[in-house]
Parts: structure tokens; C-alpha cells; sequence
């Protein structure tokens, strides 16, 4: 069998291309480039030929979508009581991740805010490897606005019932949003409930539409709101408006308000106010 030739790598590089994304294209490039490097090492290959080619552009990746107000009004309505209504209403409104918002432990939803201390969710951990954020500068405390505390305490509610009513133990540590049997929902569970919901509340072609695109419409509601693009990359925990939609910053004190004031102020809220509430007993 004859060695690997650079025009070989290139001429298989373009035909992929016509069903990958330019991305993709370059982490298969970077691993064989890599491969082939250990394969030198080992006396298996004469010449790395991955470094003689270059990456073509692949298929332009889907675009994300942000909901409109109106749209994000409905979405907020859709499936009352049930998690994964919790789930949009805290993702939409306060911008979690959603593999940060999957992994949450109620040890991370702080529901009985006084005084300086608004009611928060620590975004902390996530499903990514080692079970950090994107990045150490991801981790930062937000506040809720009270639509979202709301709704997250009722659902704290139901949870807890459900298993003591189960005859399982409760703790903080306890999953947010767990799966029937207590486990950590797949991003799969999230994205079929997600588009049900969407169906429900109205949505022509549910399956356009992904989990992920509530934080860009986090984002794009609070531009929209005027909300500085510095403020915006705080809350999304970016390391600067230059890189809002990539790179995360640090901050976790003091929590985060302006979101929560700002959703607040966009969506309304006829509910009690809740941070002059007592906490519940645990």
C-alpha cells in the first residue's frame, strides 16, 4: 500500500468539505496532524503530510436564532408546572448555559434572598469535562429576577415532594432538573422536551430551534432593552464586549443584578415581591 500523499489529504480535505463545517474540518485536520506526528515519532511515518495541506472552507454552520418578545412571552407560558418550563424560564431569563443549567444542584439556587443578597443561582459547574464551566472565568453568581425565583421555587417544591413521596432522601445536592430516576438529564431529554414545549406554545417548526438559542435570545432581549454590551458580557460571563459571544470571564461576587432588573422590566412581574419572603423549611 502506497504512503499518503499530500494531494491525497487534499483532495479527501475538499470532498469533506461539502458536508462539514470549516470547524470541524479543522479539529479532523489538527488530529490527524497529530497522529501522524506520533506515527514519525515511532519510525511508522517517514513525513508528516497534514502539514503540507491546508484546510479547506467547509459548510457554513446554522445560524443562531434569538426569540422575539412576543415569542419569548409565549415561551414563558408554555408548560406551567412542569421542569422543563423551570428550565426555559431560568435559562431565558437569567442566561444559563445549558450544559451549566443541567448539572445545577439546589445547593446552587439560592431562593431566600435579604437585603443585599438578591435571590441567585451559582453557575459554578457543568457537564463538561472535570465538571467545570467553559472556562474558569465562566464561573459567576447571577441574580433572578422574580418571575424566575418564583417559578424556581415552586419547582423546588414539586421536587422535593416527589421524592420524599418516593421515599428517597432530599438534600441540596439533589439535581435541579433530574431525569425521572434522579439522574442528569442528556442534552438529547433537553432538546426533545425543549421543541414540545416550543409546539405548545404555538411554534410553527419546533425543531428549527435548540436549547442553546435561549441564551442568545437572553442576549439579544437585553440589547434590545439597551443594556451595555459590558454589562452583557458580565452576565454571560465574558471576558469583554470584544468576545462576548466566545471567551467567559470570572465573577462571582458580587452577584450579577442588572439581568434580573432588566427581565424584571421587560416581561413584567404581577407577583409578590420576593425577597422579603422567609425562607422554607428545609
Amino acid at each position: 500500500m502506497r504512503d499518503l500523499e499530500a494531494d491525497d489529504l487534499d483532495e479527501w480535505l475538499e470532498a469533506e468539505a461539502e458536508v462539514l463545517a470549516t470547524q470541524s474540518l479543522k479539529m479532523v485536520h489538527s488530529i490527524l496532524r497529530r497522529s501522524i506526528g506520533h506515527a514519525q515519532r515511532r519510525g511508522k511515518a517517514v513525513r508528516n503530510v497534514a502539514e503540507l495541506v491546508e484546510v479547506p472552507d467547509g459548510r457554513a454552520g446554522r445560524p443562531s436564532k434569538s426569540l422575539s418578545l412576543e415569542q419569548g412571552e409565549a415561551v414563558l407560558r408554555a408548560k406551567e408546572g412542569s421542569w422543563i418550563h423551570a428550565y426555559v424560564v431560568l435559562s431565558l431569563l437569567v442566561g444559563v448555559r445549558p450544559e451549566e443549567a443541567r448539572p445545577l444542584t439546589w445547593a446552587h439556587i439560592h431562593l431566600a434572598g435579604s437585603g443585599k443578597d438578591k435571590q441567585h443561582v451559582d453557575v459554578w459547574r457543568s457537564v463538561r469535562r472535570h465538571g467545570d464551566t467553559k472556562t474558569r472565568k465562566s464561573r459567576r453568581s447571577l441574580a433572578m429576577p422574580r418571575q424566575a425565583a418564583l417559578v424556581m421555587k415552586d419547582h423546588k417544591r414539586r421536587e422535593r415532594a416527589a421524592c420524599l413521596g418516593a421515599g428517597k432522601e432530599w438534600t441540596d445536592e439533589s439535581l435541579v432538573f433530574p431525569t425521572e430516576t434522579g439522574e442528569l438529564r442528556s442534552a438529547l431529554n433537553v432538546r426533545r422536551n425543549f421543541r414540545a414545549l416550543l409546539k405548545e406554545a404555538g411554534f410553527e417548526n419546533p425543531k428549527e430551534w435548540t436549547p442553546r438559542e435561549l441564551r442568545t435570545s437572553f442576549v439579544s432581549l437585553l440589547s434590545d432593552h439597551g443594556i451595555p454590551i459590558e454589562v452583557i458580557a458580565r452576565l454571560v460571563g465574558h471576558n469583554g464586549s470584544g468576545t462576548t459571544e466566545r471567551v467567559y470571564r470570572k465573577q462571582l461576587r458580587p452577584v450579577i443584578s442588572e439581568g434580573a432588573e432588566a427581565m424584571d422590566d421587560i416581561f413584567g412581574d404581577d407577583g409578590d415581591a420576593v425577597n422579603g419572603e422567609a425562607p422554607e423549611a428545609d
